[in-house]
């Protein structure tokens, strides 16, 4: 199953923030904008072991609702993979709720092959008193502890607040719920100098009003859990931050091949109304 974390990217998920009262978690995240982007994909690179002779494929991401309300993530990633003797359609389609201070998650993926269902992991996640407790629906009902971990939306706000504090490098255990739900992934956050988009830049441009405004480039690898110290990343994702969430000029490294990820439409969202006490 191909992997992308917001969420863990774009998805994609502040320690800092969240260390302290609610209402300074609240605040941070208030500065997240509610939106829809489009991201065209096509293979950048392949190695000979992959199988893989062609790739291309479209990402639609959605990010929705507040700080006291919840956020709610939705994205679809569609793949066509030629092999050189057939070609194959591969869909993910993943749904997750955060509410970030009451440290709840939801989360809900079906993988499809040709239409196919291969797979689906739902559950939901939350705090106990070592760390976090899972209780997985599907495929199968059970109950897994792990050990402290934050979620996507929490780990965004931490790389958006590292970012503007000049922190370059920082790491970080998150749960997303991808893979079987069970097990945490160990982030490892490098963060470039804030840049202004050049007026060449095609990219930019499907930024629409946020076209002209500073960006971080913004490096995130993940390992798994038990990795030791030279460990090779399960895989590793690049982008451009902005400071409101929105993310464009993906570059998705699975090992075997990398895609590339186009901001191709972004349409802002109305914010949902505030709901905090």
């Amino acid at each position: 199953m191909l992997r992308t974390s917001f969420g863990a990217v774009l998805l994609a998920g502040t320690f800092l923030a969240f260390q302290g009262p609610a209402s300074a978690g609240v605040e941070a995240a208030r500065a997240l904008i509610p939106h829809r982007a489009v991201y065209e994909l096509k293979l950048k690179d392949v190695s000979d072991r992959s199988g893989i002779e062609g790739m291309f494929g479209r990402m639609v991401y959605e990010f929705t609702g507040s700080p006291c309300a919840g956020f709610t993530t939705s994205f679809r990633f569609v793949t066509k993979i030629d092999t050189g003797e057939e070609m194959r359609v591969t869909d993910q389609q993943t749904t997750t709720f955060e509410n970030p201070g009451a440290r709840q998650f939801r989360f809900d993926t079906k993988s499809f092959t040709d239409e196919k269902l291969d797979k689906q992991v739902a559950g939901e996640a939350s705090n106990a008193e070592n760390g976090i407790k899972v209780d997985l629906a599907k495929p199968d009902h059970r109950q897994v502890d792990l050990t402290p971990a934050q979620f996507p939306t929490e780990h965004m706000l931490q790389v958006i607040d590292n970012a503007r504090a000049g922190k370059r490098f920082f790491e970080a255990r998150i749960f997303d719920g991808s893979e079987n739900g069970d097990q945490s992934l160990l982030a490892s956050t490098v963060i470039g100098a804030p840049q202004t988009p050049r007026q060449d830049d095609p990219d930019a441009k499907s930024a629409g009003d946020f076209a002209g405004k500073q960006y971080w480039p913004v490096t995130i690898a993940y390992y798994n859990e038990e990795a030791k110290a030279d460990a090779v990343p399960v895989y590793r994702m690049s982008f451009k931050l902005y400071d409101n969430g929105i993310t464009r000029d993906l570059t998705m490294d699975y090992g075997d091949f990398v895609l590339s990820g186009t901001l191709a439409k972004l349409e802002v969202l109305e914010k949902a109304p505030e709901t905090c006490r």
